[in-house]
C-alpha cells in the first residue's frame, strides 16, 4: 500500500537504531517536542520491535515505524506492534504482496530505474532511494525526475544536516530520513538535551 498520503506535510524522519528498549519513550517524547511526529525505528537491533510497540501503546501522538524490514516475517511482526509504516532497503513481491494485501503503508527501496519502475507500476508512488548518498545523492534523484515525475522518494543514507537542505530542495523529494538527529551514542547515555537540539535544528529544515 502506497505511503504517500501518510507523508503528506512530512519533510524529516529521524532514524533511529535503538539498543535499549527503556529509552524508546523518552526517545519518542523528546523528538514530539521539538516538533518531529514521525519516526522510523530500525530492526538492526533486538530492542527494534520492542521499542516500536512501546511508542506505539504509549506516544500515540507519534508516527512511529518499522525500518529494515527484509522478510514476512517482518512485516508481520511490526504491523502486531503497532507500526504505523514500514520500510524496506529494497523489495520483493512477496513483501509488496504481502504489505498490499494488510492495507499496511509501505516503502520499499529502488535505486535504478527498472526497480523505481517496477515499484511505480505495483502502485508505489513513494520509495525509498537507498544508500542515497552512494547511490549517487542528489545528482541521482534529479537524473530520474523527468523521465520519472509520476515518483517521489524518501531517500536515507549518508544524509547529514549539512546535506539535507539540498535533498529537500528537489521536487521529487517528499521526505528524508536520517540517523544524524539520533546519534547512538547520545542516545545510548540519554543525552535528550543534545538529540533535543539536533532535532529542532532538523525540523526547522522542513519548514
Amino acid at each position: 500500500m502506497d505511503a504517500t498520503n501518510l507523508f503528506t506535510g512530512v519533510r524529516i524522519v529521524p532514524v533511529v537504531v535503538i539498543d535499549d528498549v527503556e529509552l524508546a519513550i523518552p526517545m519518542a517524547e523528546c523528538l514530539l517536542d521539538a516538533g518531529l511526529n514521525v519516526i522510523e525505528v530500525t530492526l538492526r537491533t533486538e530492542a527494534g520491535l520492542a521499542s516500536i510497540e512501546r511508542i506505539a501503546s504509549k506516544v500515540p501522538s507519534m508516527i512511529v515505524g518499522a525500518g529494515s524490514i527484509r522478510s514476512l516475517a517482518h512485516l508481520d511482526a511490526v504491523i502486531e506492534a503497532g507500526a504505523k509504516f514500514g520500510v524496506s532497503p529494497g523489495s520483493t513481491d512477496g513483501l509488496l504482496e504481502a504489505a498490499s494485501a494488510a492495507g499496511f503503508p509501505f516503502i520499499p527501496g529502488a535505486i535504478t530505474p527498472s526497480e523505481m519502475m517496477h515499484l511505480l507500476q505495483q502502485g508505489y508512488r513513494l520509495q525509498k532511494f537507498f544508500p542515497a548518498e552512494l547511490a549517487g545523492g542528489c545528482a541521482m534523484l534529479k537524473a530520474v525526475s523527468a523521465p520519472l515525475p509520476e515518483i517521489s522518494f524518501m531517500p536515507t543514507g549518508g544524509i547529514s544536516a549539512a546535506t539535507a537542505s539540498d535533498y529537500l530542495a528537489l521536487d521529487n523529494v517528499r521526505a528524508i530520513g536520517g540517523s544524524w538527529i539520533t546519534p547512538p551514542d547520545l542516545l545510548r547515555a540519554g543525552n535528550f538535551s543534545a538529540i533535543s537540539r539536533l532535532a529542532k535544528d532538523a525540523a526547522s529544515l522542513g519548514l
